[in-house]
């Protein structure tokens, strides 16, 4: 009987644990199987075969400001000259258990800004190099493509006038609550080509170490993550145009960066995107359950997860363990559409799974302390995508719709029928979206543009988004 208790206790637990973080799929296969043998059988297959989660790319470890190593990679061919980069990899553990520091390499500001290009700003701030012949000048913009290309999207001004050109956009992907990096797996596979690409784990989260100063008793807050962010970008990107690419607590993340530090934003963030994300008021999200029901949680889910975090083993063995109601709870705060890949549903769960109890009841408090709509004023002048779910039950429409109305010019996409994980669930529309992004922020900032980019920028959107009018809705269907 005790035990019986305990389980259930556990699965609620779990369940509390899940409406709070939804980040993870159910498993497809569990509605068409039965038993949980066979269960446990065809999760291992669609393991084995599915490719999510594989991608890696240069390991380092960076000291946040309390300490805490943070782990990261470093991807893309954008990096590829820079002695920073091309020094022998240290030994790589990307197998290693989630949820804990990594072995690799580490990485100090001061050593990153040595091996980057020793220059400050872009255009008008860039070191000097051999002069150019006026004579040459015609024939050297011919040979870029024409002035627009040489002024604009080719990047190649600063050469034409005998300067050391920009160099590429370094686009730093920061990832949502219970999630990892690798959350960002089909936009790491198509942004490869030509760009500096940083993946982070956020602290507590994935492959770094646990928030050193929430073991020392202080509460975790969504101003540390920006703290932490700020330590990644000066370690690994101390110069150059930056583009910052938030998901839902990642997103928050990038609005705390902001308040921190605008004159980062000023002097080198060329663009911003903001997926299922949220400025504030949090508190007051329904998670689409009954009004009372919600208020409820929001009073008592810190508490009970607090508590569950203190039985920790007993929990995460009843997660693994896997049952019917877990999988809809985690579809349901995931995924709108009916038809999402069950290799997607898996790896998703997998990456809720590997977040601990304990961390699920760090971070949950935050969001209601979280406030950044002031700080959204700092993204005015820059190039902004917000876009998010019609059926996204934790950072709903209206939190997009109101982080739009602080930014005029910035472009407010709902993408009709997908859930939280829009980018797992939609990534050739996300990936569509990011790559007119990137195509203005290297407008703005004079870096090159790769030719893959402009190529995915001029595909045919994707079906599913709107522009922000009120034509969608959640009931809508699901367009893939």
């Amino acid at each position: 009987m005790a035990e019986g208790r305990w389980r259930r206790a556990g699965l609620v637990g779990l369940s509390l644990g899940v409406v709070a973080a939804g980040a993870a799929a159910g498993v497809a296969v569990e509605r068409l199987t039965v038993g949980r043998d066979m269960r446990r059988r065809a999760r291992a297959e669609i393991d084995a075969a599915a490719p999510f989660g594989s991608l890696r790319g240069r390991p380092l470890t960076v000291a946040a400001p309390d300490g805490t190593e943070l782990y990261l990679e470093l991807d893309g061919t954008g990096w590829a000259g820079t002695p920073f980069f091309d020094r022998p990899a240290p030994a790589a553990a990307p197998d290693a258990p989630l949820a804990g520091p990594a072995v690799a390499g580490s990485a100090t500001p001061a050593a990153a800004a040595a091996a980057a290009e020793p220059r400050r700003g872009w255009l008008g701030r860039l070191r000097a190099a051999a002069p150019v012949d006026p004579v040459e000048l015609p024939a050297r913009i011919e040979a870029a493509g024409g002035l627009s290309n040489a002024l604009g999207m080719s990047g190649a001004l600063g050469s034409l006038l005998g300067r050391t050109a920009t160099p590429p956009l370094t686009v730093v992907f920061c990832h949502g609550y219970c999630l990892n990096q690798d959350s960002w797996h089909f936009q790491r596979a198509a942004f490869q080509d030509g760009l500096r690409l940083v993946f982070w784990d956020q602290r507590s989260h994935g492959r770094s170490e646990r928030s050193r100063s929430y073991l020392a008793g202080e509460p975790a807050g969504i101003d540390e993550l920006g703290g932490d962010l700020k330590a990644v970008i000066d370690a690994v990107a101390p110069v150059g145009p930056l583009v910052l690419v938030g998901h839902s607590m990642g997103g928050m993340t990038v609005m705390a960066l902001a308040d921190q530090y605008p004159e980062l934003f000023r002097e080198r963030v060329a663009a911003v995107a903001l997926i299922g994300t949220t400025a504030g008021n949090w508190s007051g999200n329904s998670l689409g359950l009954p009004s009372y029901g919600a208020k409820m949680l929001h009073r008592v889910a810190p508490g009970v997860l607090k508590a569950l975090g203190r039985q920790a083993d007993l929990v995460e063995f009843t997660r693994r363990m896997g049952s019917e109601l877990t999988s809809a709870l985690y579809r349901k705060y995931s995924f709108g559409a009916a038809d999402v890949d069950p290799a997607v549903e898996r790896f998703a769960q997998r990456m809720l799974e590997a977040t601990p109890i304990d961390v699920v009841a760090e971070f949950f408090p935050a969001f209601d302390r979280h406030e950044k709509t002031a700080a959204l004023a700092v993204l005015r002048d820059l190039p902004v995508l917000v876009l998010v779910g019609t059926r996204d039950l934790l950072t709903p429409p209206e939190h997009s719709e109101a982080i739009a109305a602080e930014l005029p010019d910035a472009e407010l996409l709902i993408v009709r029928g997908a859930g939280h994980l829009v980018m797992l669930e939609c990534p050739e529309l996300v990936d569509h979206e990011l790559a007119l992004l990137l195509e203005r922020a290297a407008q703005r900032s004079g870096a090159p543009l790769p030719q893959s980019v402009r190529e995915l920028a001029e595909r045919t959107a994707a079906p599913g988004a709107s522009d922000g009018s009120p034509d969608g809705g959640p009931d809508d269907e699901a367009q893939p």
